[in-house]
């Protein structure tokens, strides 16, 4: 059984922020079962801001530089600091693995081992501790909850009454850029998105990159991932919703409690869902592998072995069809309301 753990190290070093949002869930699971113990939490900044706060989280733990190694000279660090009871990591290379084995009273080194198809990551991560006695039955539901501290939450109020106002219909949040190429939604259809959006009177904002020849709505300001988490809940509070790729933001304004409709081109919509809208390009693609993504022929330097003009997978997605996610509560846009490019 879990219950005598009194240290218990979590190492994630995959170096996303929705990795670690997809991890939270394990983490308050372990808080939850094993009261009163220190939990420390290794990985990397600015995903480690949103658990400074968290009170399941006694200590937050970052690699000290950004050069080649620094992953496993904070996990060697934090294991001089303190021999942890029990070792949880979703991070294999560089010899981690091995370390936390060495270094822990217990290690389980390898929450993707087997995973089904099908099966959603955080819940996998929740199987496994169960399997290995870390987690109850009734263990924590695997969608994320990031603690919001009460300046970032009010500080997003702020932000988001100041730019909404009184307006007829709930604020729709674009977050345009991805990070990787592969995963990007094209320009032109961001554009007939928005310009669609603000004629049925949604206020559109925007968060993350800002394109200066052609703005798609008024910018959030940037801030730091707690305040942004606020704003994204008090989008959520006016009934709006976060529509974006597969990519970080738009996991926290999940986790924050906003509605959420993600594009999903080359990750596997149902293996790597938000738990709100999840829009999947192009299913049937035979080179997507929900297990193994980062060896499909398109993921590095995203060239589509179907389109030489970019992802075919998120060039599937239509304008139509993402406008009637977001807003779905209400009919369908006549056609001639949108460009269908």
């Amino acid at each position: 059984m879990s219950d005598g753990y009194r240290d218990i190290l979590v190492v994630d070093l995959l170096g996303g922020i929705g990795d670690l949002l997809v991890l939270l869930p394990a983490v308050h699971g372990l808080a939850r079962r094993n009261p009163g113990a220190r939990l420390r939490v290794l990985t990397h900044d600015p995903g480690a801001d949103l658990l400074r706060a968290d009170p399941a989280v006694a200590e937050v733990r970052t690699p000290r530089h950004g050069r080649p190694g620094a992953e496993r000279a904070a996990v060697v660090e934090a294991l001089a600091a303190a021999r942890p009871d029990l070792a949880v990591s979703t991070t294999r290379y560089d010899g981690i693995a091995e370390l936390l084995e060495a270094g822990a009273g217990r290690a389980v080194t390898n929450l993707w081992r087997d995973p089904p198809p099908q099966q959603p990551v955080g819940e996998r991560y929740l199987e496994i501790l169960r399997a290995e006695g870390l987690l109850g039955a009734d263990g924590p539901p695997a969608r994320p909850r990031v603690h919001l501290p009460g300046a970032a939450r009010r500080a997003g109020e702020r932000v988001v009454r100041r730019l909404v106002g009184e307006a007829p219909a709930p604020p729709v949040v674009l977050v345009t850029d991805a990070g990787m190429a592969v995963k990007r939604w094209p320009r032109r259809r961001w554009r007939a998105l928005a310009g669609a959006l603000a004629r049925r009177g949604h206020p559109v904002l925007t968060a993350g990159a800002v394109d200066p020849g052609a703005p798609l709505g008024v910018p959030l300001p940037r801030a730091d991932l707690p305040t942004l988490a606020g704003q994204f809940a008090a989008v959520g509070r006016r009934g709006g919703v976060v529509l974006g790729a597969d990519t970080g933001p738009v996991r926290l304004a999940a986790a924050a409690g906003a509605a959420t409709v993600a594009l999903f081109g080359p990750t596997h919509a149902r293996r790597y869902g938000m738990g709100g809208i999840d829009l999947q390009g192009l299913p049937e693609c035979v080179h997507r592998r929900p297990t193994a993504i980062t060896e499909q022929p398109c993921w590095w330097e995203a060239r589509c072995p179907l389109d030489a003009a970019g992802p075919a997978c998120m060039a599937d997605l239509d304008v139509a069809a993402v406008l009637a996610a977001v807003t779905a509560h209400r009919p369908l846009p006549a056609p001639a309301d949108i460009d269908p490019r």
